[in-house]
């Protein structure tokens, strides 16, 4: 079973960056997709960016232009630069990987959270 563990996050003002990183243990298939969602309160669960390993990414509309999504698979790490920041960003963000011939393995990190003042 993956294990992910994850760091990074905090307080920031608006405009401000941070950097969320996740480093992913017993990836056992070669087609994978490793991302980062997030959690609002009173709000679903919600895509920011994902990589997929064959090297396709993609970002929800809110946040493109300002994360970068990175990910290194010797490391099997996924990395999160977030710039811009505003204060709707504020959510608990969770490193994901999914794995498997169909993508049918879902596995989640314990959350993080961003939280970003006006």
């Amino acid at each position: 079973q993956v294990q992910l563990v994850e760091s990074g996050g905090g307080l920031v003002q608006a405009g401000g960056s941070l950097r969320l990183s996740c480093a992913a243990s017993r990836i056992t298939f070669t087609s994978n997709t490793m991302g980062w969602y997030r959690q609002a309160p009173g709000k679903q669960r919600e895509l920011v960016a994902d990589f997929s390993s064959g090297g396709t990414t993609n970002y929800a509309d809110s946040v493109k232009g300002r994360f970068t999504i990175s990910r290194d698979n010797a490391k099997n790490t996924v990395n999160l630069q977030m710039n811009s920041l505003k204060p709707e960003d504020t959510a608990v963000y969770y490193c994901n990987v999914r794995e498997g011939p169909s993508y049918q393995y879902s596995y989640w990190g314990q959350g993080t959270q961003v939280t970003v003042s006006s």
